[in-house]
C-alpha cells in the first residue's frame, strides 16, 4: 500500500514538472509591413514568408495578413530572423522573462547599432533585393573610353593637322623632315646616320647648315 502511494505521488510530481515549463512559456507575435512611401507603391506585396527563431529551433510562416506568432516559447534570449527572397528585414533579439512582457531589440543587420522596439513586433522592410543590373543605355561619349577609338581619332586629327604644319615650315625644315621620314622608312639609313653622329661624321653637315643660316641672316 505504501509503495502504491509513493508511485502515485511520483507521477503527480512528474506531471507538475512537465506542466511548469508550459506555464512559464509565452508567445512571440508580430507583423511584417512595407513602409507607406511614394516609391513603395509599385513594390510587390508580401507573400507567405518564412520566419525562424534561433536558426530554425522554432519555425513559422506569415499569414495572408502578414502576421506571425510563435507559441510556447521558453524563457531566455531568442534570435528572430525573417527569410524573404524579395526584401531585407531587421534581425530581432527577444528576451523572455517569466511573468514579464518580452523585451525586444532590433538590429537592422547583424552587428549594427541596437534599437529597442515594443512587443507585439512590427517589422518593416529595410531594402529590396536587386538580383539583376539594369542594362546601360547607348552613350556616344562612352565610345571615347575605348583606347582604340582614341587612337583612331588622334590619327585622323593628325591627317588634317600635319599638312597645315608642313605649309608653315620653311624649305630647309621641310627638307630635313623629308630626310627623317626617309630614314624612318629605311632602318639602314637611320642606323648609318646614328653611327655617323656617334663617330663625328656628321660634323661636316652641321657646319654646312650653320654657314647657310649665317648667309640667310646677312641677306635679311
Amino acid at each position: 500500500m505504501a509503495i502504491r502511494i509513493m508511485n502515485i505521488f511520483g507521477l503527480i510530481l512528474a506531471c507538475l514538472s512537465l506542466l511548469n515549463p508550459l506555464a512559464a512559456a509565452t508567445s512571440i507575435e508580430g507583423k511584417l509591413e512595407i513602409p507607406e512611401t511614394a516609391s513603395n507603391k509599385y513594390l510587390e506585396p508580401l507573400n507567405s514568408t518564412l520566419i525562424t527563431l534561433n536558426d530554425g529551433e522554432f519555425i513559422t510562416y506569415s499569414t495572408s495578413t502578414n502576421g506571425f506568432a510563435f507559441h510556447n516559447v521558453p524563457p531566455g534570449v531568442h534570435v528572430l530572423d525573417v527569410h524573404s527572397n524579395k526584401y531585407q528585414f531587421s534581425q530581432v533579439k527577444v528576451q523572455i522573462i517569466e511573468g514579464e512582457e518580452p523585451k525586444c531589440i532590433e538590429y537592422i543587420y547583424p552587428g549594427a547599432a541596437k534599437r529597442p522596439i515594443s512587443h507585439p513586433l512590427t517589422l518593416y522592410t529595410n531594402a529590396e533585393f536587386k538580383y539583376f543590373q539594369k542594362r546601360p543605355s547607348f552613350s556616344f561619349f562612352a565610345m571615347f573610353k575605348n583606347p582604340m577609338v582614341l587612337m583612331m581619332v588622334v590619327g585622323v586629327g593628325m591627317m588634317f593637322v600635319m599638312p597645315r604644319m608642313m605649309g608653315n615650315l620653311d624649305p630647309e625644315q621641310k627638307e630635313q623632315m623629308k630626310k627623317q621620314m626617309e630614314m624612318q622608312s629605311d632602318p639602314t639609313k637611320m642606323l648609318s646616320q646614328m653611327w655617323g653622329d656617334i663617330s663625328g661624321g656628321g660634323t661636316k653637315e652641321i657646319s654646312e647648315k650653320k654657314v647657310v643660316r649665317k648667309e640667310r641672316l646677312k641677306r635679311e
